[in-house]
């Protein structure tokens, strides 16, 4: 069995999702499953939710270490164990070290609210709307030691309406978020996407997935 641990920070509407599919589709038969979900706040709901699903769910207190190092250190101790098969950034509201993402280096994974490699940081769906953008989107993609700058692995892609807001617009994405974030861990779990030479390779039926396109 391939484990998959999740680390969040507040609610985890992506975690929610993941474990929704996993659920529907019944990923254990394919040998995967979600093993652990940890937190840097002990007051994350994920935590509730995780344990409510019968999940392993620990809160690891960033407040509690002296450095960033050392609470990235306990956080990969509680890890290890677990040895997974991927890591998932699901709303973890903290930037890893190089040393964190180089231990597990083709196994983290992160979404962002953008068609990377536009928008990097924060302010998307502003920024977005601000350039006159007639498309917007989400990106899932290996985790590197460059904020937002690792290999793409699948995208969803919603049209920006002249009439949107940010808030509009984010309320739009969401659920396309909630389509490809799955989608993209099961294929980086069963091995048909790697982190090869700073890409992501894939075969073009695994490509074809993982672009997952607006649909009224």
């Amino acid at each position: 069995m391939k484990n998959i641990v999740i680390l969040l920070s507040g609610r985890g509407s992506n975690f929610e999702a993941i474990l929704r599919t996993a659920r529907a589709e019944n990923w254990e038969a394919d040998g995967l499953r979600i093993a652990a979900v940890f937190s840097n706040r002990p007051d994350a709901k994920g935590l509730a939710t995780a344990r409510a699903e019968g999940l392993d769910a620990f809160a690891v207190d960033h407040k509690a270490f002296p450095t960033r190092e050392a609470f990235e250190e306990e956080l990969a101790r509680q890890i290890e164990p677990y040895e997974p098969a991927v890591i998932v950034l699901a709303g973890f509201m903290r930037i890893l070290t190089p040393g964190f993402v180089s231990r597990w280096e083709g196994k983290i994974l992160n979404i962002h609210p953008a068609l990377l490699p536009l928008f990097p940081g924060l302010d998307t769906h502003r920024r977005c709307i601000e350039a006159g953008c007639r498309v917007h989107g989400s990106t899932v993609h290996f985790v590197s030691a460059v904020l937002d700058g690792g290999a793409i692995i699948g995208q969803s892609v919603v049209p920006v309406m002249t009439t949107d807001t940010p808030e509009t617009l984010a309320a739009r994405l969401l659920p396309y978020e909630h389509k490809v974030y799955p989608k993209c861990v099961k294929a980086v779990a069963e091995g048909r996407v790697k982190l090869v030479d700073g890409r992501a390779v894939m075969d073009d039926a695994t490509a074809r997935e993982l672009a997952v396109f607006y649909a009224e």
